[in-house]
């Protein structure tokens, strides 16, 4: 499982540099709005200090990170719900991703084009979302279209699910008239199923990226105003420089980016802070496989059981399961090696009800 996120965001507020920056793969970058019109995709290793422990203690053959793909989505301007800027055809991009980091420009330079010409980060996110909730309401409104001709199929349990979609659909109308995204209006769990199909933009998860110049990394009002967005949404914001990120992305020493990291008065890159707060959003934990081959770390759903989690390795692993042999990560930690653990009782043998926890290290038995 691969958490596969879309950078959106106004033209020219710094989308393409962060990606660049992040994924090391250079997007194209210009002074003015749509130099990206078909996505750039890239994929990041996700940064796990656990993961690191692990190959030092076993020294595999290989590491294998878990993986974040990053997609650069061209700039929606206003009007792009109504087709304005090739607004169709990047929001059917956005469709296709299964959480948004949404980019907002928070830093001031006359010499980098602002499209509306005045930077402020509140109108900014209004704009945004005010056309992907419009691209929702025309979508919305079509699948209603459909389904009341659907209610005319004469299978009643067909009929009972449409009906069940048509009221929840009608439920977010009035949020999206608004303005509003329709993950803003309460759902039960067996609503939220009825309009899996209707793809809706603005149900995906979104966090929000604060672009700043080097004088913002630590803080400014711009980033206030979008923090407090982001906390009345139930979501996060985190600041990345990019040109800050571009500069870690060519340190390789692990020591040497600790203390560039240090010197700016930071604890981890922006990239690190965007795939674990990402990672918060989206309930996703990690396990890990070690050993002499290889250690790996693996996404998994918070709540994902021993068969699910064994499903992400393999298909076969999960048909065939018969039981997980799992300790966990701190206790290999704290006891120093994988016979210490095995000694002091803190390796257990769990089945299929038990619920994969985050830093667990897992050997899976199956038969197939």
């Amino acid at each position: 499982m691969a958490l596969n996120c879309g950078i959106v965001g106004l033209p020219n507020v710094g989308k393409s540099t962060i990606f660049s920056a992040l994924t090391s793969a250079k997007a194209e970058a210009a002074n003015y709005p749509f130099c990206t019109i078909d996505p750039n995709v890239g994929i990041v290793a996700v940064p796990d200090n656990r993961l690191d422990k692990l190959v030092s203690m076993f020294k595999p053959k290989k590491r294998v990170p878990a993986i974040v793909e990053f997609v650069d989505i061209a700039g929606l301007v206003k009007g792009a719900s109504q087709g304005e800027g090739l607004g169709n055809q990047f929001l059917s991009h956005i469709r296709e991703v299964g959480m948004i980091a949404h980019v907002v420009r928070c830093f001031d330079d006359p010499d980098i084009i602002h499209v509306a010409n005045k930077v402020d980060s509140i109108d900014d996110i209004e704009v945004i979302h005010t056309e992907l909730a419009l691209a929702d309401l025309d979508t919305l409104d079509k699948r209603l279209e459909k389904l009341q001709k659907q209610l005319k199929v004469q299978d009643q349990a067909v009929k009972k699910e449409t009906e069940k979609e048509i009221a929840t659909l009608q439920k977010i109308r009035p949020a999206l008239q608004e303005g509003r995204p329709a993950r803003s209006v309460s759902l039960e769990d067996d609503e939220l199923e009825s309009i899996r199909g209707a793809f809706l933009i603005t149900m995906k998860k979104e966090i929000f990226v604060c672009n700043v110049d080097e004088t913002g990394v630590n803080g400014n009002a711009h980033v206030d105003a979008v923090r407090k967005i982001a906390e009345g949404m139930g979501s996060e914001a985190v600041v990345i420089c990019g040109k800050f990120e571009a500069e870690l992305a060519d340190i390789q020493d692990p020591e040497e980016k600790a203390e560039f990291l240090f010197d700016i008065g930071l604890k981890e890159s922006g990239l690190a802070s965007l795939i674990h707060a990402a990672y918060r959003l989206l309930g996703l934990r990690t396990f890990f496989t070690a050993g002499e081959d290889e250690c790996r770390a693996w996404t998994i759903k918070a709540g994902n059981k021993a068969p699910q989690a064994a499903g992400v390795i393999h298909t076969d692993f999960e048909k065939g399961f018969i039981k997980a042999e799992v300790y966990h990560y701190d206790d290999l930690v704290a006891l120093g090696s994988e016979p210490a653990v095995k000694a002091a009782g803190k390796l257990r043998q769990e089945g299929r009800e038990y619920v994969v926890q985050d830093g667990d290290v897992v050997f899976f038995k199956f038969n197939v």
